[in-house]
């Protein structure tokens, strides 16, 4: 990438409390919009070659942000939101629109449906427990 951040695999990401992913995906689908109050909220599903994951959008991004789209994450964060495990720019991370339609993805595993424990041998990390659906539940892959 140009800006000097070279893109993780989503596969690669696991739970934590720290804006430390830096991801490259497309949008596949998007729901709707709720709003809470004065909060706009949208969740996604995104994906690249290895693996998809449900995105949350806040605010502004739940109208800047299409299925199609190719978006670069910096600085994002992967933790449970109203009990569902999502990625999202948080407070401290970005997401911008990089392009759009190609980019190779696929829509399994899901990363928000797994579960996940502390590690044994460190408890300020997670590791993979089980896997609770390989495709997302929110998002149904067509039929």
């Amino acid at each position: 990438m140009d800006n000097g951040i070279t893109p993780q695999p989503l596969k690669s990401i696991v739970p934590a409390a720290q804006n430390n992913i830096n991801v490259k995906c497309i949008i596949l689908d998007k729901g709707r919009v709720s709003v809470e109050g004065e909060n706009k909220a949208c969740l996604a599903l995104v994906a690249d070659e290895t693996a998809s994951v449900h995105f949350q959008f806040w605010g502004d991004e739940c109208d800047a942000f299409e299925p199609g789209d190719i978006i670069l994450l910096t600085s994002g964060i992967f933790s449970y939101s109203r009990n569902n495990l999502v990625l999202r720019a948080g407070k401290r991370g970005r997401v911008v629109k990089v392009g759009e339609f190609t980019l190779a993805f696929v829509e399994t595993p899901n990363m928000s449906e797994i579960k996940w424990m502390p590690d044994p041998s460190d408890p300020k990390k997670y590791v993979q427990q089980t896997v609770i659906s390989s495709y997302s539940r929110i998002f149904a892959p067509p039929q």
